[in-house]
C-alpha cells in the first residue's frame, strides 16, 4: 500500500485476470493515472480502507464476490458513496446493463473493448463528476435548487443529489414545461461524452425520481410516451 498521495489521479482496477490487468495498469500509467491493483474484492476493500481513489474500474466477475456486490456496497456506504464507478465485464445483454446503471455505475464497459476506449470513458466519468460552478439557487414548483451543495429543498426539507441526477435536474428547472428527448438530453446534460448510450437518461431519470420521493415530488418528472421527459409543476402534497 501507498502511504501518501500526489495530485495525480488515483484510479482503483478490480480485475482477476491478470493479463488484462497488466495491460490496462500499462495504458493507464501512462496516461498520468496512479492505478491501485486489486485482483478480488478483499484487496480492493483494504485499499478503500486506506485512501479513496478518484474512480473505480470494477470487473463483474470476480473470484470471491461478484463486482456488482461491490458497487452497491460502495453505494450504500457514506465515506465511499461518492466513488465514480466503470463497470467492465463480458456480460453484453441489456438486462446486465441496466442493472449495472441502476446498482450506482456510472458506465459500462463490455468486452472485448480497447485500452484507448477505457481511457475515453474514465475521462469522461471524470469530466461528468468534476463539481459544478456555483450559481445562485433556481427554483421552480416548490422545488429550489443550490448548485454550491447540489441540493434541492421544498418545504425546509432538502436532499442532496448525485451530480449527474442534479444537471439533470437543474437542466429541468432552468427549461420546465417541455419535453426532452434523450438525444437532445444527452448532448445537453451528459455533454460530449460519445460512449453514453440514449438507455443511460432513463436509468438517471429513475434515479432523479427516487431522490426526489422523500420531498413527494417524484410526480414532477414525467414520461412522455414516445418523446421523452419533461418537468412540470403539479399540486404536491404536503411534506
Amino acid at each position: 500500500m501507498i502511504a501518501a498521495m500526489s495530485q495525480t489521479r488515483t484510479i482503483l482496477l478490480v480485475e482477476d485476470d491478470a493479463a488484462i490487468r497488466s495491460l490496462l495498469v500499462l495504458h493507464l500509467e501512462n496516461a498520468g493515472f496512479r492505478v491501485l491493483e486489486a485482483p478480488d474484492v478483499r484487496t480492493a476493500l483494504r485499499w478503500l480502507d486506506e485512501l479513496l481513489p478518484d474512480i473505480a474500474v470494477i470487473d463483474w466477475m470476480l473470484p470471491d464476490v461478484s463486482g456488482i456486490t461491490l458497487l452497491e456496497r460502495l453505494r450504500h456506504n457514506d465515506r465511499t458513496r461518492q466513488i465514480p464507478v466503470v463497470m467492465l465485464t463480458a456480460r453484453a445483454a441489456e438486462a446486465d446493463k441496466v442493472r449495472g446503471l441502476e446498482g450506482g455505475a456510472d458506465d459500462y464497459v463490455t468486452k472485448p473493448f480497447s485500452p484507448r476506449e477505457l481511457l475515453a470513458r474514465i475521462r469522461a466519468v471524470l469530466r461528468r463528476r468534476q463539481p459544478e460552478p456555483e450559481a445562485g439557487p433556481v427554483a421552480f414548483g416548490g422545488l429550489e435548487l443550490v448548485p454550491d451543495r447540489r441540493v434541492v429543498r421544498r418545504a425546509g426539507a432538502e436532499q442532496t443529489l448525485g451530480p449527474t441526477e442534479f444537471r439533470l435536474l437543474h437542466f429541468f428547472v432552468t427549461h420546465p414545461e417541455r419535453v426532452w428527448d434523450r438525444a437532445t438530453l444527452l448532448d445537453r446534460v451528459w455533454g460530449d461524452d460519445a460512449f453514453i448510450e440514449e438507455r443511460t437518461v432513463d436509468v438517471h431519470v429513475r434515479r432523479l425520481r427516487l431522490a426526489l420521493r422523500p420531498l413527494k415530488a417524484d410526480g414532477m418528472i414525467e414520461t412522455v410516451r414516445g418523446a421523452g421527459y419533461r418537468i412540470t409543476a403539479i399540486p404536491l402534497e404536503p411534506l
